[in-house]
């Protein structure tokens, strides 16, 4: 577990189930990511049961806690890949930096690699601004590499150095 000065960063539970179908149920939210909206409760207990059950050394992954309530997902869902995904009611809020500003340095610190990667939309300038903030630098680009539903997404590709 880690804790910054708002946040709980922790271990995915199968309680987390009706907070985080909130997130995933969310066509903002999901505007991004590389499924649809969750439609039925059933899907987002699929994800949480492969975060639950993912080993540690496979997997440095946290549920993102405010106030007692789980509001996103934050860390390496495999390693050494950084993902992240917020409900909107905390957009804007400086909840990724907080969240990210803690889990980096933790898989830096407890895991066996050199560098951490990140993919995101070019359209999603805000998680390119926050990637870009905590030093990730642009590696590439791809046309058409995931399709969500009908639409062909394009993808950046970023790195971040291990500190000295």
């Amino acid at each position: 577990m880690i804790t910054t000065a708002r946040l709980t960063l922790r271990r995915a539970r199968a309680d987390d189930l009706e907070d985080m179908y909130r997130v995933f149920s969310n066509p903002d939210a999901m505007r991004y990511w590389d499924t649809l909206p969750h439609t039925d409760v059933s899907q987002t207990e699929d994800f949480l049961q492969r975060m639950i059950a993912a080993p540690e050394d496979a997997s440095d992954d946290f549920i993102i806690e405010r106030d007692g309530r789980a509001i996103g997902k934050g860390g390496c869902w495999r390693i050494a890949e950084v993902g992240f995904i917020l409900h909107p009611d905390h957009w804007r809020q400086g909840i990724g930096f907080e969240a990210l500003s803690a889990a980096i340095p933790h898989a830096f610190e407890t895991l066996p690699i050199d560098h951490l990667t990140a993919e995101a939309d070019p359209r999603n300038t805000g998680s390119l601004t926050l990637l870009n903030r905590l030093g990730f630098v642009e590696t590439g680009r791809e046309s058409n590499t995931i399709k969500v539903g009908d639409e062909w997404c394009d993808s950046v590709y970023l790195r971040l150095e291990r500190p000295d």
